[in-house]
């Protein structure tokens, strides 16, 4: 597989990176003059003084704000619509999102409903989407991210839940990219050691996805493996030790780079797969899907040796210095897993059963069958669903 020299790469994000960034967030140009400030329905932001520090950003930059505080793991289409709703309550002008990966996404969508009429799942493409193009701009976006592992600080995708159809899918348009992204690993001490693992191979595993991709670029390559290299590096121990800010930078970094890097090369079906297994299993922490599969999904072109020397550079980054074949990646992926402490991960233990394996393949194709044609070779439904086979326990 030949790596292309060919590239387009737009992104007018400006990125603040860096511990005590979310400090200078005052001194800004906002795009407007009240926000919907976005957070999750749990309490980390709330304990771990984040919200405060923002709001007394927001404050010294004389900007006003409203609350919305609904937004939960794998975010459901009914929050999005609430949240728009809520933005045009409260007259807001732009959207803040402050929060980890869910919260993020959830900004895009809302985002574009709070300018646009009808339902979310009128302009998702896929599934049961009807595919309708955005007649109006979507509000501003800022983001400020308080975990590594999305890149959607600087996205201008979120993937949405419907449970109603069973349903987990992209959804987003350029002109929603974020217009200031703040990257501060200060905000990222106090994620849990198991979060902190599978927020970690989720940003591990864009840029895996990215360097087997059959669109990959001598750019996108390049920024791939960076990351890959300071991921492998540095994630254990952030695990270990939450408050170790060299490896929470590092880790940080991979994260935020995955971002541009699927900008520049589309991921694969690894994401397409997680994302049907966490549609009908709504508990599951999308990183730890990810994880319970990648081994069989690796393996499943190393075994086609359809990209063997992109593997064999992966394996090089990890910390393998002399690998000479595909096989090293896995080697350096299993120990990472291990020495994360993810690699006993089971399906089983999200109430998957291993009947569901065409289910689940189908479904993937469904909702995001456009990341299986960035694949380096060809993936069949019965391929797919004979990884999900391999990889349940």
């Amino acid at each position: 597989m030949n790596t292309r020299m060919n590239f387009s790469f737009y992104n007018p994000t400006r990125i603040l990176f860096g511990a005590g960034e979310l400090n200078n967030l005052h001194k800004q140009t906002m795009p407007g003059k009240k926000a919907l400030l976005l957070i999750s329905n749990g309490k980390s932001t709330k304990v771990n003084g984040s919200l405060d520090r923002t709001i007394e950003q927001l404050e010294k930059a004389g900007i006003e704000y409203a609350i919305f505080d609904k937004i939960m793991e794998n975010p459901y289409r009914s929050v999005v619509m609430e949240g728009a709703a809520f933005a045009k309550e409260n007259t807001c002008d732009f959207i803040l999102a402050l929060g980890g990966g869910a919260v993020l996404d959830a900004s895009v969508a809302i985002a574009a409903m709070a300018t646009n009429p009808g339902d979310l799942w009128d302009y998702v493409f896929g599934g049961t989407g009807k595919a309708m193009p955005l007649k109006n701009p979507g509000l501003p976006i800022v983001t400020i991210a308080t975990t590594s592992g999305t890149g959607s600080e600087i996205n201008c995708w979120g993937v949405i839940s419907n449970p109603d159809t069973n349903e987990k899918i992209g959804f987003g348009a350029p002109e929603l990219t974020p217009v200031l992204a703040i990257v501060d690993p200060e905000l990222m001490r106090t994620v849990p050691a198991k979060y902190t693992a599978y927020q970690g191979f989720d940003a591990l595993f864009h840029n895996t996805e990215v360097m087997i991709s059959n669109s990959v670029n001598i750019l996108s390559e390049a920024i791939a493996l960076s990351a890959i290299e300071n991921i492998t590096k540095y994630l254990p121990r952030a695990v270990r030790d939450g408050n170790d800010m060299e490896a929470r930078e590092r880790v940080a970094y991979g994260s935020t780079m995955a971002g541009i890097t699927m900008q520049l090369t589309s991921t694969t079906a690894e994401h397409s797969m997680e994302h049907s297994m966490s549609a009908y299993h709504h508990n599951l922490p999308h990183g730890a899907g990810l994880i319970m599969i990648s081994r069989a999904f690796y393996e499943f072109f190393i075994e086609r040796h359809a990209c063997d020397e992109q593997f064999i550079k992966m394996a090089k980054a990890m910390g393998i210095e002399n690998a000479n074949k595909p096989e090293d990646f896995i080697t350096a992926l299993v120990k990472l897993q291990e020495d994360c402490g993810v690699a006993d991960l089971k399906m089983s233990d999200y109430g998957f059963r291993k009947e569901e394996s065409m289910t689940l393949a189908r479904g993937a194709r469904s909702m995001q069958g456009g990341l299986f044609l960035a694949n380096p070779c060809e993936m069949t439904d019965e391929d797919c669903a004979g990884i999900f086979d391999k990889s349940y326990r």
